[in-house]
């Protein structure tokens, strides 16, 4: 639909991709972790298994793909712990709030 509708825009993107390949400071197996682990955070099926296969192919070990993953996953549960502290704050705080009045009840 894009390459129908907006082909300057696909066009771009594939001038992107290129831009970034011919300027990348990493070897391919450090690209394929990189791009794996974005592939897992953004939930991007197909690019998970892209760069799963990519980081084999381009050297990296399945310890090394795993260890990987448990690195978003740490990330991402550090993430997730500090914004839930900053939403909750205080939870007595929220308990008492009027959850008719702020939109979280509807």
């Amino acid at each position: 639909m894009l390459e129908e509708f907006c082909p300057g825009f696909t066009e771009a993107l594939d001038g992107v991709d290129t831009e970034l390949h011919s300027g990348m400071p990493f070897d391919e197996k450090t690209y394929q972790l990189i791009c794996f682990a974005l592939a897992v955070k953004s939930r991007s099926a197909p690019c998970v298994r892209k760069h799963f296969r990519g980081a084999l192919l381009a050297g990296a070990t399945v310890k090394e793909v795993s260890y990987t993953l448990a690195l978003v996953m740490r990330e991402s549960a550090g993430a997730d712990d500090c914004w839930t502290h900053d939403v909750l704050g205080d939870w007595t705080d929220v308990l008492r709030e009027d959850c008719r009045t702020c939109g979280c009840m509807r």
